[in-house]
């Protein structure tokens, strides 16, 4: 019932779009809502094609680049999308991209906001040779990567989290208390099997990570290097501290298992 998946017309009669919700009490006056004819475009030119949608994959889970990674990684603002982790045998993975690239440029087309990559990697055909331009070591390389098909698949599952059973550890600097991941971790949370880090188990109100992280979030790179101990991540900070830069990049999984990175500024 009512006109969702309907045509939106404007004035001048043309279609610009197709209806898909409302958004009001009565369920037929309110605020309406609709697929851009431009996007809906790209999906009917494929089903006259090929009588099914097929939509670009590359393999990444991206993610914001703040003030704080532009900093440090010396790009000049924040731009880009940056790779917080790549799919196992994907397009990227294959053409060498890596974790903590930041993808500033891809087919032709540059990527200003992270929200970009997804809708221009979709409407890129299957099987072409894409150039990507990275953000890498503080300078930009470019890649070719061959596009794959967005295939239908399950993101990680967060499970419930093993009760601490190995000594903590405080790091004074982020006011936070960890403990070493162990093989149970890594069982019980479905982490790949070489996975070194270190468990959240308290976080200082006071602490700079307590708007970012929660408890049972993981640190595994500190300055894109393994953490393996707290001895890799007190090495790492001190010798931020011991720079002009004070800001640390940190490679996380948070807890529902996403894997990501932040910048974090020490006092």
């Amino acid at each position: 019932s009512g006109n969702s998946g309907g045509p939106l017309f404007d004035m001048n009669g043309d279609v610009i779009g197709i209806n898909t919700a409302i958004l009001g009490r009565s369920g037929s006056i309110g605020i309406g809502f609709s697929i851009p004819s431009n996007s809906a475009k790209i999906v009917i030119d494929q089903l006259i094609e090929f009588g099914e949608t097929k939509r670009g994959w590359l393999g990444v889970r991206i993610q914001e680049v703040t003030q704080e990674i532009a900093d440090i990684e010396k790009l000049d603002k924040p731009r880009g999308a940056l790779v917080a982790s790549v799919a196992e045998n994907s397009p990227s993975e294959k053409a060498g991209i890596k974790s903590g690239d930041i993808i500033l440029e891809f087919n032709g087309e540059p990527i200003n906001e992270m929200k970009e990559l997804p809708m221009i990697v979709a409407k890129t055909a299957v099987g072409k040779n894409v150039e990507v331009k990275i953000w890498r070591d503080k300078k930009e390389i470019s890649k070719t990567v061959l596009l794959g098909r967005l295939e239908t698949s399950e993101d990680f599952k967060a499970s419930k989290e093993p009760e601490p059973t190995l000594k903590e550890t405080e790091i004074e600097n982020l006011k936070i208390t960890v403990r070493k991941l162990n093989d149970e971790d890594i069982k019980t949370r479905g982490l790949p099997n070489q996975t070194t880090g270190l468990v959240i188990t308290k976080i200082a109100n006071d602490s700079p990570l307590i708007k970012s992280l929660a408890v049972n979030s993981i640190i595994i790179e500190a300055q894109k290097r393994k953490v393996r101990n707290e001895n890799d991540l007190n090495q790492a900070i001190k010798e931020v501290m011991s720079s002009n830069q004070k800001t640390i990049l940190l490679a996380i999984y948070n807890t529902e298992n996403q894997r990501r990175y932040i910048g974090v500024k020490l006092d």
